[in-house]
């Protein structure tokens, strides 16, 4: 196959994929605030256990799911990312039956499981199926297939799960005893279809990709030369730190994400419209991808955008700090556009050169999504307190978007990019 029909091939396919990723993931946000709801969840804290379940798996799973993707092949190992995932989703329906909040993370850390499987795969898939030049603008098509799911996903989910939320908040408030109980369990069925319907979805998809026409990845030649070298993964300080930087963006996106409807409903804006904030982000970032895709390489470098996003990060969290209401929200919601050439960006930086090293230095980038279970945790709680608020404890992402700027700054590939 000639190599510019397999570089179209391979993002026609993982856009499929990416797509899906985005649909799964983004999710979260407007689960959230079913799940507070059907659950009776009290306090940030437990809340974002629901992004904690999701984004550690990847930490926990991610050099597993290596191990097994090098036996079981590209193919095969998609195809069984995907029908974890549809295991995942199928566990929400004696969640839903029991009301069981850790039942429904189980099923989200089982969803997350799969998922790193598949971007373990993927993400040096689409990096190296063509030219180093213009990885940042294959990976931002990608990210333009997740992130229209995202923006997606909360209309979808809000209509099946949360179509009547501010009326359901308020009946609630008046029920009491089994007749509240019966209106908590009606809610709680809700997400029954819609997961089964995932779970289906995940199963056809993962049948069809192993029998779709997706090459391994080849980086045989240069891991032959790499193998003389007697380096180890340990030797690469642009992947290590890079694993750091993709650690907190991924902590700063999730909170930009899934933090924006819980906060809005904080600061008095009704649910029924701050289930749909997530989709706000995710359309910030879709610009920015659309930004990446003109200009890199052509006006400027995949380094000099992570370092220009950095800036935008740090200016548009100051203003959702010091900014009251919508223009707050307005602010959290275009991080988005700070957030999308971030991944594009690190990636490729942090996995250039490394040889037969690429798939390892892969997974660990794939463990750095942990950020997104353990700094949106740290922010609830710092906005538990009463003296700081869900508003103040944004500023933790400043030293997040800091140490960002600092790496486009630092690092730079071994050819100019």
């Amino acid at each position: 196959m000639p190599a510019s029909t397999r570089t179209s091939t391979a993002v026609v396919i993982l856009g499929v994929l990416f797509f899906l990723f985005g649909f799964v993931t983004w999710v979260n946000g407007p689960l959230m605030s079913y799940l507070k709801m059907a659950c009776e969840l009290e306090g940030p804290v437990l809340i974002f256990l629901v992004t904690f379940a999701f984004y550690i798996a990847y930490f926990v799973t991610a050099l597993p799911m290596s191990w097994i993707m090098r036996r079981t092949g590209l193919r095969n190992g998609m195809m069984l990312g995907l029908l974890i995932m549809a295991a995942g989703a199928l566990l929400f329906v004696p969640a839903a039956g029991t009301r069981a909040y850790p039942l429904f993370l189980a099923g989200l850390f089982t969803i997350g499981t799969g998922l790193s499987m598949l971007q373990t795969a993927s993400n040096p898939y689409i990096t190296v199926v063509g030219p180093i030049e213009s990885a940042a603008a294959r990976i931002s098509i990608m990210g333009i297939c997740n992130k229209a799911a995202g923006m997606l996903a909360p209309f979808v989910v809000g209509f099946f799960l949360l179509g009547d939320a501010t009326a359901i908040e308020r009946e609630l408030q008046s029920l009491v005893g089994a007749a509240r109980e019966a209106r908590l369990e009606e809610l709680a069925t809700r997400v029954i279809a819609p997961y089964i319907g995932m779970a289906v979805v995940l199963v056809l998809l993962g049948i069809g990709i192993r029998f779709a026409p997706l090459p391994e990845l080849e980086v045989e030649q240069e891991e032959k030369h790499a193998a003389r070298d007697g380096r180890t993964i340990f030797s690469f300080p642009k992947l290590l730190l890079g694993v750091v930087a993709i650690f907190l963006y991924v902590g700063v996106e999730v909170m930009a994400g899934d933090s924006i409807g819980p906060y809005g409903t904080s600061i008095g804006i009704p649910l029924d419209e701050a289930k749909l904030f997530t989709s706000y982000t995710l359309a910030a970032m879709i610009a920015g991808y659309i930004i990446g895709i003109v200009c890199i390489p052509r006006f400027f470098s995949q380094s000099a955008a992570l370092t220009a996003s950095a800036v935008v990060g740090v200016l548009l969290t100051v203003a959702v700090v010091l900014l009251p209401g919508y223009a707050s929200v307005l602010s959290l919601a275009l991080l988005g556009l700070a957030n999308a050439l971030v991944w594009p960006a690190v990636w490729p930086l942090a996995i250039d050169g490394l040889g037969r090293h690429t798939k390892t230095g892969s997974a660990l980038l794939i463990m750095g999504i942990a950020g997104g279970a353990l700094l949106p945790l740290l922010y609830a709680w710092l906005g538990s307190k009463g003296s700081i608020g869900l508003q103040n404890a944004y500023l933790l992402m400043i030293p997040c978007y800091l140490f960002i700027g600092w790496y486009g700054l630092w690092a730079r590939p071994s050819k100019a990019v």
